[in-house]
């Protein structure tokens, strides 16, 4: 039987926030407020939890509701950046990838492989381009500490060797292919929650469903507290927060809440397609050029769950920033020409059984030309701003740098605030769910939950002791089961159908499928193994 969630000190559940709340209206004075919990305010909440601050971190909405849970699924080198001159971010970039898959989060982050085509419309001197530059990020790779065995090097491929890696791409006129490596995710949002928890596990008050109305201070006051209305949305119940210091972590909405944050929005869809849709079989994944375009590709991801991602673009957006973005016909249309370029069999509109958006909280450049209007071309680094109020911003950068981001946050949040901590541990703090891949292989449990839930994987699989039910798939066709959605409720903060099938699971990239599995996750979120 599974140990109760009130006894694991990184679980989350409707139980303790409850708690958690009750607790801080009570008028205590923490650390750090952390305003946003995507990856990086998870990560700043984290790293300062570990550093030994009381910490309360909030959001309006739910773990990864923003853009966290609208990337690729890759955690990335920066070979991108290293080939457009950005040397200090493709380094952190790859510095940051080795620390996640060799250190703080191996059963969610592994090597996934890559083809280039050599199709006709790739020229020789791109084919040329393409291996310098994978060259180029194995160098990287080297330079960043991470070992051959994590991530193996590049090579040529022939043409035989590429269609049985991608039998779907057009064999007529290919000279073969281009291999390479790089980190991939098994789920962003997971990484988000797991992040979360062990923040959780490590003292800090993790509360979803609270947004932070006004945050005000003093930049000159350093002893002052700083204070934050907010309000719990379950309930419409506004109380106040008082902290000593107060990250703003919230992404693209950052500017909603302080002054001065200069963001230049973009959005990144992707498609989500059957693997059907590729003759069933892809062993790698595909960088697709995109026409016109030196060092930018469509990428082709095939998921554990037989769906597959094509992504991305990177398109400016203006106006009001919505909570959920819509995916464009245009950016679907641009997606599926590129993936027509190369494939045998051309890719439909009516295959396209979801989409989804993303917006990047890049850092405006007020030197950078306007009219140029490439969001492309604006650079990941990230920054920490103060507000006139005393408040610290973090934005930019990227999910893969999300660590170094929160550790850059939170030196600056002591220094200005002049806050007691010891130094920064999440280089090598493994996160809840982590060990080595031997130790991993041992588990007993099947290898889909390993990747997902790494140590926790046998706790997920007993709760088929208590309901042999939920071993079965919510639906046909996908592999999630009813212990997954228990396992949400009970441990990962999950408050609602949207949090299950949205968040927790991806059920909710297809909108049937999504309806399909609502009657499991009323029944996760009322059953016994709720509570």
């Amino acid at each position: 039987m599974t140990a109760p969630a009130h006894r694991d000190p990184g679980s989350l559940n409707a139980a303790r926030r409850a708690r958690e709340l009750a607790e801080l209206t009570a008028g205590a004075t923490v650390d750090v407020l952390v305003v946003g919990l995507g990856a990086t305010g998870a990560g700043v909440a984290l790293d300062a939890a570990s550093r030994g601050l009381s910490v309360v971190a909030i959001d309006a909405h739910d773990l990864a509701f923003g853009t966290s849970r609208w990337s690729s699924k890759l955690i990335h080198g920066g070979l991108r950046y290293l080939a457009s001159g950005q040397l200090d971010v493709a380094y952190e970039s790859a510095v940051e990838r080795g620390v996640l898959m060799e250190r703080t989060a191996p059963h969610l982050v592994r090597a996934m492989p890559f083809v280039l085509p050599l199709t006709p419309l790739t020229s020789k001197r791109q084919s040329a381009l393409a291996r310098t530059g994978f060259a180029a990020g194995d160098l990287l790779r080297l330079s960043a500490g991470t070992g051959r065995a994590t991530l193996p090097g590049p090579r040529r491929l022939s043409a035989v060797e590429t269609m049985r890696l991608a039998p779907a791409l057009r064999g007529q006129g290919l000279r073969g292919g281009l291999l390479s490596w790089d980190g991939r995710l098994c789920d962003d949002a997971r990484l988000v929650t797991t992040i979360a928890r062990t923040a959780a596990a490590h003292g800090a008050r993790v509360l979803t469903r609270c947004r932070a109305l006004t945050l005000t201070g003093s930049a000159s006051r350093t002893s002052a507290p700083m204070e934050a209305l907010v309000r719990d949305e379950l309930t419409g119940e506004e109380y106040t927060i008082r902290a000593r210091a107060v990250v703003n972590a919230a992404g693209v909405w950052a500017g909603g809440l302080v002054d001065g944050v200069r963001l230049r929005p973009s959005r990144g869809t992707h498609l989500v397609l059957r693997a059907e849709s590729f003759g069933g079989g892809l062993s790698a994944g595909l960088h697709l050029p995109i026409p016109g375009e030196n060092n930018r590709f469509v990428l082709v991801l095939p998921q554990g769950d037989g769906r597959v991602y094509v992504g991305l673009t990177d398109e400016p957006i203006d106006g009001p920033i919505p909570d959920v973005p819509e995916a464009p016909e245009a950016d679907i249309g641009f997606l599926l020409d590129i993936l027509g370029s190369a494939l045998d069999v051309p890719v439909h509109r009516r295959e396209v059984i979801g989409a989804y958006a993303g917006l990047r909280p890049l850092l405006d450049d007020p030197g950078r030309s306007p009219a140029s209007g490439r969001t492309a071309d604006i650079s990941r680094r990230h920054a920490v701003l103060t507000s006139s109020e005393g408040v610290l911003t973090i934005v930019g950068g990227k999910l893969t740098t999300y660590r170094r981001m929160a550790q850059d946050a939170v030196d600056a949040v002591v220094a200005a605030r002049g806050l007691t901590a010891g130094p920064c541990r999440t280089k090598r703090l493994p996160l809840v769910g982590a060990a080595s891949r031997h130790r991993l292989s041992a588990l007993d449990a099947p290898r889909r939950l390993i990747e997902r839930y790494g140590t926790e994987a046998p706790r997920v699989y007993a709760l088929g002791r208590e309901d042999p039910a939920l071993l079965e798939p919510v639906i046909a066709g996908l592999p999630v089961t009813g212990a997954e959605l228990a396992w949400a409720v009970r441990h990962e903060g999950a408050l609602d159908e949207s949090d299950l099938l949205d968040r927790r699971t991806r059920i909710g990239l297809v909108t049937t499928d999504r309806e399909a599995a609502l009657p499991a996750a009323r029944s996760a979120l009322t059953g016994p193994l709720s509570r």
